[in-house]
């Protein structure tokens, strides 16, 4: 009960970083197109990792037979869902963002079924269905411009290889440290987009990163968003199943209107409160069903 506790807990972090996450990249990606912005974020990110690594005094130890789930979880997850993330975000709505970032626990319920082989249970079925109406309340369905279908695209690839990362954490022993794990995904992620990043940063307006807006957004990205909030997801569904664990992503929403609410003086009506109830309801039966199956697990054990 405990682990399971504890890993909530830091999938709700992870997912309320990245909630505010889409203010930031909203603003930041008007002065830095998304492929150089990923890169200078994996940059700050891996000053960052390796920093904590040396204080933390990891040991970088990787077994051979575990190195190529690290390079997919890079690749998959670092590269391709981040990047087309970023670029639907700069393409979309915020409201399109919210609701097509929505079907990533859906994704990660399949290939968790696929890959991992954990059994769908009518408790899980109904806890994505729960949250998924509720991010669909607070964000709405009315005026939302599906002109933008490349951005909309990008979203839905983003979506569907972010939970495929999210599922491929699991492949890796619970025993490797995630800030090591972490460390090498985004070193791998960085030498990928460095030959497609480094003939286009000279365009990049220099005195604009001079804003205090622009390179606070950029320490955000890098440290908070990126090196904190990626160790927070991956021990958080080292700690839970990967099926359960996508529930918490709808944490983003929820946290991403809170923040426009408080931030930018946006309006909160009733449909906020009763979409985040859905949400929570959602989270909720995913805590107790993970507590009955070690329950049961245990159980066995002592039989």
């Amino acid at each position: 009960m405990k682990n399971t506790l504890i890993g909530s807990l830091f999938l709700i972090l992870a997912s309320s970083i990245w909630g505010g996450m889409y203010v930031v990249v909203k603003v930041v990606v008007a002065v830095i197109p998304p492929l150089e912005l990923v890169w200078i974020r994996y940059l700050i990110a891996l000053v960052a990792l390796v920093f904590i690594g040396i204080v933390t005094k990891q040991k970088w130890k990787i077994k051979r037979k575990h190195i190529g789930i690290i390079i997919a979880i890079s690749i998959v997850g670092y590269v391709i869902s981040i990047v087309t993330q970023e670029t639907g975000t700069m393409l979309s709505t915020a409201q399109m963002g919210a609701i097509i970032t929505s079907t990533t626990p859906a994704f990660m319920v399949v290939f968790a079924s696929l890959i991992l082989k954990e059994r769908l249970t009518f408790k899980k079925a109904i806890s994505v269905s729960l949250a998924t109406i509720g991010v669909i309340i607070i964000v709405g369905i009315d005026d939302i411009n599906m002109s933008s279908m490349l951005g909309g695209i990008s979203l839905i690839i983003a979506a569907l290889t972010w939970a495929l990362m999210s599922v491929l954490i699991k492949c890796l022993p619970s025993d490797y440290s995630q800030i090591v794990v972490n460390t090498y995904a985004t070193l791998i992620a960085f030498v990928v987009l460095t030959p497609l990043v480094i003939t286009r940063l000279p365009k990049i307006n220099i005195n604009e990163l001079s804003d205090p807006t622009i390179w606070g957004g950029l320490l955000y990205l890098g440290v908070i968003s990126t090196a904190i909030a990626f160790l927070l997801w991956n021990r958080g569904l080292q700690m839970l199943n990967a099926s359960g664990g996508g529930v918490f992503f709808f944490f983003q929403p929820v946290v991403g209107t809170l923040l426009g609410w408080l931030i930018l003086g946006e309006t909160i009506s009733i449909t906020f409160w009763a979409g985040s109830f859905l949400i929570l309801l959602g989270v909720l039966i995913v805590i107790k069903d993970r507590q009955e199956e070690q329950n049961q697990n245990q159980s066995n054990l002592n039989m």
